[in-house]
């Protein structure tokens, strides 16, 4: 049975959110059992919802034919165990398109993503995810990142004109901004942490009351990111400081490196831990040799934790 939207917002409050990669083969076209594979090992560890064809899983070099075979499989192997969340977005009528196969192939809800390229008034902003909420019938997370970024009083009115608005995902790390939507919006909303490595904010997020994010570490350290969250969630400061420092703020140094590593990283990392996804898409490119390495080195520092 699909999950109502109570039953999304609730899952997408509280616990550990995953974002797979997407797997492509030798000559980058989708692997499916792959892509199968991975899934099945994601759903046995600890997590509360998972989201595929994101941002971690290249949603903006996928085609429409790929998105509908990444949904249709994720729904059949999750099963109903967890919320399935797709994306969307570009502008109105691409978005509506994904909108839809999601929705026509099983899953509980998209992640709607700015739209393509231009700066945008924030009237016309509410009026692009107005449009793709209303087009679809499933739960819609709002990204609020990129040129895409609502005032409180925008996500205010999408909240109040389109009941199937279930959150927020902060993709800015403006802990004051965030705050004033949190306070304007209130409960009407689940809002999660969505900035890359987002384990790096995750103390000021919780101190604003976001409770979760996306962790993309996830997909090649996942018994340590589920250690990190259930520290953070403990209060034990300890253990939040020591990964941060021996393992997050290296990583982010490393990401930091060159524009799109926030993906490309990771899929270097499924190939460490004996996962391969394949080779990142263009405009992307993958880490050379010696950050490989430096990437090995901060993967064995994981198994400490």
């Amino acid at each position: 049975m699909r999950f109502t939207h109570d039953d999304v917002k609730k899952a997408i409050s509280d616990g550990l959110l995953s974002f797979p990669v997407t797997d492509f083969d030798t000559e980058g076209r989708f692997d499916a059992e792959s892509y199968r594979q991975r899934l099945e090992w994601f759903i046995s560890h600890e997590i509360s919802a998972v989201f595929v064809a994101g941002g971690t899983g290249e949603f903006f070099n996928l085609s429409q034919d790929e998105f509908r075979e990444i949904v249709r499989l994720a729904v059949q192997v999750v099963d109903g165990k967890l919320p399935v969340i797709a994306s969307a977005g570009l502008s109105v009528a691409t978005g509506s398109a994904f909108a839809k196969i999601a929705e026509e192939e099983g899953a509980d809800g998209i992640l709607l993503m700015p739209p393509y390229l231009t700066e945008c008034p924030q009237d016309g902003l509410v009026e692009y995810a107005r449009q793709i909420c209303d087009s679809t019938s499933i739960s819609v997370i709002y990204y609020n990142r990129g040129n895409g970024v609502m005032t409180p009083s925008s996500v205010k009115r999408l909240a109040e004109a389109c009941p199937n608005l279930v959150g927020l995902k902060d993709g800015k790390g403006d802990m004051q901004a965030l705050n004033r939507i949190i306070k304007r919006v209130g409960e009407r909303l689940a809002y999660v942490g969505g900035v890359p490595t987002a384990e790096i904010m995750a103390e000021a997020y919780l101190a604003v009351g976001v409770n979760t994010y996306s962790s993309a570490v996830f997909n090649f350290v996942p018994d340590m990111a589920v250690t990190f969250y259930k520290a953070l969630r403990a209060g034990d400061s300890d253990t939040v400081r020591r990964i941060s420092r021996e393992f997050f703020l290296p990583f982010v140094d490393l990401r930091d490196n060159k524009s799109g590593y926030a993906v490309s990283l990771i899929k270097a990392g499924t190939e460490i831990i004996g996962r391969p996804a394949g080779s990142v898409r263009a405009p992307l490119e993958m880490p050379n040799a010696d950050e490989r390495v430096q990437l090995e080195t901060l993967v064995e520092k994981a198994k400490s934790f």
